[in-house]
């Protein structure tokens, strides 16, 4: 096998309803799909979760096309026709950073390999079952409406996700969760700030105590190691790390100085699928759960993401959610919640494909990038 052209695909595809968070508001998903195909004119397909502005992350929807075209693609010259997916992520190491471009390209090659091997992306990973449990993400209303929230998670509750994820910022923590708590005493509430807060507000995010949440992910800035340690030592909460977390030593590190006890694993944040599976590896190891985060993916990282939730360490329910929680129509066929849970995809590689017609007019811009 040898790959002998990436193709790059830029979409923009409307959400459903505005996504906010304390680093911005969505409206419309910049979505970047990589496809690679083999001498063998087999295709597979990466998703790079960048958004449009560098808000989230340093990088950006621009900002990877430009790493990919100019920096990534002579890296992987070397070893296009490698049947190594570890070669391959060694070889873009010669780039630093870039996790989201990185991920994407490699999980292109990924998919092209697997189908040639006639192996699905669960079973190459170690998958331990075969539907997983779903969470989902609910923003911060842009009405800030308590009511608005209350609508929103009625929706999904009645819809059977097994978790709410609430997004929080100062100002917008205690009453939102304690109007969601009141009305579904028992479903299992976690909470997100996305680096929101400062080390001064942990007594006032240990008030959050009484409304027995699973985990407060990222509530410092991503630096902020101590910051984290003292977090958890003032909240009952467990703290969960994401933005922190890009490789498998700074899961390690995290865990082993007590700056959380919960890792939230996405492959674009570190770079790969075979990091996550390390993350997931060296959390086991520790005893420390983790869940599989959301970049709001289209049916392509979903697939990707669904498969790598299937391993034993993922505990938790994640932001796996069905395809309808974004988007109207998905690029894929959709995903559809089943009790509360995802089927793990058995196809070759990552088992989904783009619908031609659909990716055809969602596109807006594309290129090849002959290897």
């Amino acid at each position: 096998m040898r790959i002998e052209r990436f193709r790059i695909h830029r979409l923009n595809i409307p959400l459903v309803r505005p996504f906010r968070t304390s680093f911005g508001t969505e409206r419309v998903r910049d979505v970047i799909l990589v496809e690679a195909t083999s001498d063998n004119g087999i295709s597979g397909w990466g998703e790079c979760v960048t958004m449009s502005w560098p808000g989230y992350s340093y990088e950006y929807g621009d900002n990877a096309i430009d790493v990919m075209t100019h920096h990534l693609l002579p890296a992987l010259r070397e070893v296009s026709d490698s049947d190594d997916p570890f070669a391959v992520r060694a070889a873009m190491e010669v780039v630093a950073g870039h996790p989201m471009a990185k991920n994407a390209m490699s999980t292109a090659m990924l998919d092209v390999w697997l189908r040639e091997r006639g192996e699905s992306l669960g079973e190459y990973l170690g998958a331990a079952r075969t539907h997983v449990d779903c969470g989902v993400s609910v923003g911060i209303p842009v009405t800030e409406s308590i009511g608005e929230l209350l609508a929103e998670v009625g929706g999904y509750v009645d819809e059977g996700y097994r978790r709410i994820k609430l997004k929080i910022q100062p100002g917008w923590d205690i009453e939102p969760i304690r109007a969601v708590r009141q009305a579904w005493p028992t479903i299992p509430l976690q909470t997100d700030a996305n680096q929101a807060y400062e080390r001064s507000d942990a007594s006032h995010l240990a008030s959050l105590d009484q409304f027995d949440l699973l985990l407060h992910e990222q509530p410092l800035e991503q630096d902020d190691w101590y910051g984290h340690v003292l977090m958890s030592q003032a909240c009952q909460t467990p703290i969960c790390l994401d933005e922190s977390i890009h490789s498998v030593m700074s899961a390690d590190s995290a865990l082993q100085f007590g700056a959380c006890s919960i890792i939230n694993i996405k492959p674009g944040r570190v770079g790969s699928y075979l990091t996550a599976k390390e993350i997931h590896d060296v959390s086991r190891d520790r005893g420390a759960p983790v869940w599989a985060g959301g970049m709001l993916e289209t049916g392509i990282g979903r697939a990707a993401n669904v498969a790598l939730a299937a391993l034993p360490g993922f505990t938790l329910p994640g932001d796996t959610s069905g395809s309808n929680r974004y988007y109207e129509v998905d690029v894929t066929e959709p995903f559809v919640l089943q009790d509360g849970q995802l089927p793990v995809p058995t196809g070759p590689g990552i088992g989904v494909d783009p619908i031609p017609e659909v990716l055809r007019d969602m596109t807006v811009w594309s290129t090849d990038l002959s290897i």
